[in-house]
Order: structure tokens, then sequence, then C-alpha cells
């Protein structure tokens, strides 16, 4: 693996592009959330995928898929992290997270799986949490009933984080915005009730909430219990995918009351409103974006990515 390029905030985050063996480039990130210290909390995002064949119409790293990362490639990113910042490969971090997250639905991947069971023997993580983000694809039940053997019978018992990206109610709408074949609400729920034992962390159901995508209280009632399942709402952050499909965001930096969040709360939910750091857009570590996408399209303005802050090790043509 060698870099290519990075965008660098220091304060806030890191995106690197790399160029695999193969010839092939990824993304991976690293962050941590102002005002608390790396040693408190520390996130680390990886690529799973060499593009997505998902296609969400908000993501630039959907598209142009190219297959699967290997065990290898999957902990050569995770490696380069870790021995940037702990050579001794002892990473004293209270919340040490790791987002299998930054390019490709993770359950496409079943490396992914291999990785999470190799993990706390390449290196001494107590603080180590798993982050696994899904549109739950369909006929992907072998991947899940091994994640859910994994976190029940190894280390991850309230340790591991675990969301369905949803983005509304409304299942049409779902469809287009998520253009293939997923659970649905019914068995993301009793999947959800499955994975949840006592003391985990509750099951998010992520709604990056976009303008005229409905998110109806009564409907994620029907099927996904308060005591199990919390809500989270994000922006959709500024991509070429959204500005091509005249998607815009719901949720605003300078806003942080809405009429859907306290219809959430009234039901009984635990909600979450995340907002990332606005510099996050210009250095392209928020969710969705890709910095390849921009380098491609970097004459084309979204009111995301700079390219002043890219800091080039070499040209991606070689």
């Amino acid at each position: 693996m060698q870099i290519v390029a990075k965008t660098v905030n220091k304060k806030v985050a890191t995106v690197y592009i790399a160029e695999m063996d193969n010839g092939k480039f990824i993304e991976f990130v690293e962050s941590i959330q102002p005002p608390i210290p790396r040693e408190e909390k520390w996130v680390l995002i990886i690529s799973t995928l060499y593009g997505c064949p998902v296609g969400c119409r908000f993501c630039d790293a959907g598209g142009h898929y190219q297959g699967k990362l290997s065990k290898e490639e999957l902990i050569s990113q995770i490696d380069f992290l870790i021995k940037s910042r702990f050579p001794d490969r002892k990473v004293p971090v209270k919340k040490f997270k790791i987002q299998f997250a930054r390019m490709g639905d993770p359950a496409l991947n079943p490396n992914v799986l291999d990785v999470l069971e190799e993990l706390p023997q390449l290196y001494e993580i107590d603080g180590f949490m798993p982050s696994i983000s899904t549109v739950a694809p369909q006929n992907r039940d072998n991947f899940f009933d091994r994640l859910l053997k994994i976190k029940k019978n190894r280390y991850y018992q309230g340790k591991f984080q675990f969301q369905f990206s949803i983005h509304t109610t409304d299942e049409s709408l779902k469809k287009w915005l998520v253009p293939t074949k997923t659970w649905d609400f019914g068995k993301m729920a009793q999947y959800g009730e499955t994975f949840y034992s006592k003391g985990d962390r509750k099951i998010a159901l992520n709604f990056a909430l976009a303008d005229g995508m409905p998110v109806n209280p009564n409907i994620i009632l029907k099927y996904f219990d308060p005591d199990i399942f919390l809500i989270k709402i994000t922006p959709v952050n500024p991509t070429y995918r959204a500005k091509e499909n005249k998607i815009s965001s719901h949720i605003l930096s300078e806003k942080t009351k809405y009429k859907v969040i306290e219809a959430l709360r009234e039901a009984g939910y635990d909600v979450i409103l995340s907002i990332g750091e606005l510099i996050e857009n210009d250095i392209g570590s928020n969710c969705g974006q890709y910095l390849t996408t921009f380098l491609k399209n970097k004459d084309v303005s979204i009111g995301g990515y700079n390219e002043s802050g890219i800091i080039w090790l070499r040209s991606l043509n070689g």
C-alpha cells in the first residue's frame, strides 16, 4: 500500500488516498471529535470495498465497483493508522472506534468478519469498539449470522456499535435513495432484537435526513422497540451525487430544533442529532464524501471539499 495524497486538519481529521498493490485506490480516515482529546476518543474509518455497488443517491463513494478488499488489505489500513500514532501497537485510548464505513457496505465483504475476530490479537486495544453501519442488503444472511456469533461469543458485549441506515420510512422513496434490495423493517427489527443484549449500546436507526424524505414515528414504532433501538439523525453532506440528484439536507448546522426530532422523542425514542464539524466537508472526511470523486470533478462547485488542503505525495496516474 502506498499513500498517494491526503487532506489534513490536525484539529479534526486526516483523509488518506492509497494505491494498493493491485493498482486500485482506496480511502481511509482518522478523526477526533473536538474538544475531546485523542486519548479519550479516536476514530478510524476504513474502506471495505473498491467502490460500492449499492449506489446510494447522495454518496460519492458509489459506482465503479471493483471488488472486495482482502483481510490483509483491510488490516493494512488499520495498521498504517495505528503505527503512525502508536508504533508499539498499544493504543491507550479509552474509546477507540473503527468504523467499516468509508467506501462500501461492510455486509458485502465477509473478510470484515475475519478482521473483527483477529484485531484484538494484533494490537493492545482495550478501548476498542467496532462500528458496523449497513443498509442490510438482501442475501447476506450468512454475514449477519456470523457477525451475531462474533459479537455474542467473543469480546464485544457492550462494546459494539451497530447501525441500520434507513434514511426514510417511505418505502418507495427508500428504494430510490438506496437502489438495492434490502431487508424490510420487520427483518431488521427481528435481527436487532436478537443482536441486542442487556448492557449493550442500543442499535441505531440512521436517517441522513433530506428535504422531502418523511420519517414517520408511527411506522418506526410498529417495528422497532424504543428500549432496543435509538434514532440517529444526520445531515446529507455536500456531495456530487446529492447535487446531481437534487437532494438537499433537511438538517442544517445552524439549527438544533426540528419537529421530526420532537415527534420521535415523544414516541419514546432516544434521538441523537449528529452534525460533524463543518471543516470536515472541506477536507472530505464526512460520511458520503469521497475525495477521489472530488479530484475527478473539482471544476463543479458543490459547497464541500477544498483542493487547497490536499497534500500530494504522488500523482493518481503514477
